[in-house]
């Protein structure tokens, strides 16, 4: 009995402790849901409080960073900003900070500049443009000194503002911008005065072009031209000068003649300083010319030998005389454009053909009369002469063989012959004063007639040069005094004015057109180098 009863006892606590906690579930699910509704938004109250707070406080950044960049587009920024960091847009205020408000121009022409920079490329419109120069009319061709802004030969009158145009453009031409003033130019901390006034080592070892070559038009009628300083005004000549060339960078010009002495000037037009001079004490000079390369000077005279001037290791070699051969002057030559093959004149219409390397005899050419003049063509792989029969021969150099052979008109005996160095132009003189300029094409096709026959010449024709752009071609004779002209090939007219009628030439005996054609150089029997400028606009 006592077993069933403490049995029954336990059984009605649990009993109790299980309704008890029934109930509590069932009130805690009796809670009216509008309770819990009030609850929910009693939440969500501060949290949109706080979120409109938020969305405040950024829209017053957003503003005050755009007010700052207003600020810095209007005064320049107040705030140096250092390169390679990030600015920090979050951040309240800096700890330090530069006061530029007492100099804030300085920040204006700050920003400008940059603005400058990133627009150079932009070209910039003039502020103010005057009406009346479209109106106005000029009469370019009436005027003397307006003449040189022409285009075409047959124009004469330009609006106003082309002539204002046209101005600007011969005045760069005329006056270009110094070195030290270009915007491109760099400059290196050992720069010195000497370098300035041209190294003298440095021009006599190098073989690089420092000439640009222009593709200006020349007309006709009146050659526009300045008269500068004698190229060898601080050493000239106490004999004839039989040789004058520019070499192939234009800074640098040789001359020789019959006082032994090869010179070096460094040329600028004003002081024309002497860079060297080599006494060549067994050979008076008949000729004197640098290799196309530029690297060597070949010198001959009436000897049975010649020299070879090294401009990079400054030596002179004698060579000669030549192996088999028994000629008693070398004193005629041409040099190939490719600089392999030296051409002499020989004895009894021989043509000699030496290497300018090895300095060996590699070949001779022999024509039916007296050989007096060459000319190399097509790159130096063929080759002119011509001489005392009157004929014109063309040589092929790879077969050692001549293909062409013809009469020069009108001529009893060839003493110049000169190829343009663009085209297929070639210019014959003779010992009566006659040139005859005749196409190469038309020539080795059998029409023989010279396309212009210019006889301003009265004396043997001893020299003639074209300039590089085959504009001019330039003819004298040493037999008679101011014996020079300049002819205008595209209109195969004499420039009027040339020689000039204020200054004598004297003997004229040789000349050169600088690589760029806007130089010519002309030695004389007086020993001067009668040095001018062509402006070919």
């Amino acid at each position: 009995m006592a077993t069933l009863i403490s049995q029954n006892a336990v059984v009605k606590d649990k009993v109790k402790k299980i309704k008890r906690k029934a109930l509590d579930e069932s009130l805690q699910l009796d809670v009216p849901q509008e309770m819990e509704n009030s609850k929910d938004l009693d939440v969500e109250k501060p949290k949109k409080k706080k979120k409109a707070l938020k969305e405040n406080k950024q829209a017053e950044i957003e503003q005050e960073m755009e007010m700052k960049k207003l600020e810095n587009a209007l005064f320049g920024s107040l705030h140096p900003v250092e390169f390679g960091k990030d600015i920090d847009e979050n951040e309240d205020s800096a700890l330090f900070f530069t006061d530029r408000s007492a100099n804030s121009v300085l920040s204006v022409y700050e920003e400008d500049a940059k603005i400058v920079n990133i627009d150079e490329h932009i070209e910039r419109k003039p502020v103010w443009v005057d009406e009346e120069e479209e109106k106005t009319n000029i009469n370019i061709a009436k005027i003397n000194r307006l003449r040189k802004i022409r285009k075409e030969e047959d124009e004469t009158v330009i609006t106003g503002s082309e002539y204002v145009s046209r101005l600007r453009a011969q005045h760069i031409k005329l006056n270009p911008s110094t070195e030290w003033a270009r915007k491109d130019k760099t400059y290196n901390s050992d720069d010195d005065s000497d370098q300035e006034n041209g190294d003298v080592d440095s021009i006599l070892q190098t073989t690089d072009d420092l000439v640009v070559k222009g593709g200006s038009k020349l007309l006709p009628g009146l050659l526009e031209y300045s008269r500068l300083v004698d190229a060898n005004a601080q050493d000239p000549s106490s004999g004839p000068i039989n040789s004058v060339q520019f070499h192939r960078n234009g800074q640098l010009l040789l001359t020789g003649g019959l006082d032994k002495k090869l010179r070096f000037f460094q040329i600028d037009g004003k002081r024309n300083t002497k860079i060297q001079t080599i006494f060549v004490d067994d050979c008076p000079i008949r000729k004197a010319a640098f290799t196309p390369d530029g690297s060597q000077v070949i010198v001959s005279g009436r000897r049975k030998f010649f020299y070879s001037f090294d401009l990079v290791k400054a030596k002179m070699d004698k060579i000669g005389p030549l192996v088999g051969r028994d000629e008693k002057s070398l004193e005629t030559f041409e040099i190939s454009p490719d600089s392999n093959t030296i051409a002499f004149v020989g004895n009894e219409g021989y043509i000699l053909l030496v290497s300018s390397k090895t300095k060996e005899l590699i070949g001779t050419l022999k024509m039916n009369g007296t050989a007096r003049a060459l000319a190399f063509v097509d790159g130096g792989r063929q080759l002119m002469s011509t001489g005392g029969d009157g004929h014109i021969y063309h040589w092929d150099l790879r077969t050692m063989t001549c293909f062409h052979k013809g009469v020069d008109e009108g001529c009893i005996t060839g003493t110049a012959l000169d190829s343009s160095p663009i085209g297929n132009i070639f210019a014959a003189g003779s010992d009566s004063g006659i040139v005859n300029v005749y196409n190469r094409d038309e020539f080795l096709g059998g029409n023989r007639k010279p396309i212009k026959t210019i006889e301003n010449l009265t004396t043997k024709v001893d020299f003639m040069k074209f300039n590089s752009d085959a504009q001019i071609l330039a003819v004298c004779s040493s037999m008679k005094k101011n014996s020079m002209k300049l002819i205008h090939i595209p209109s195969f007219t004499v420039f009027s004015n040339w020689p000039p009628s204020n200054r004598a030439l004297q003997f004229p005996r040789c000349l050169d057109f600088s690589p760029g054609g806007g130089m010519m150089a002309m030695g004389n029997a007086a020993g001067h180098d009668i040095f001018g400028f062509e402006k070919l606009d």
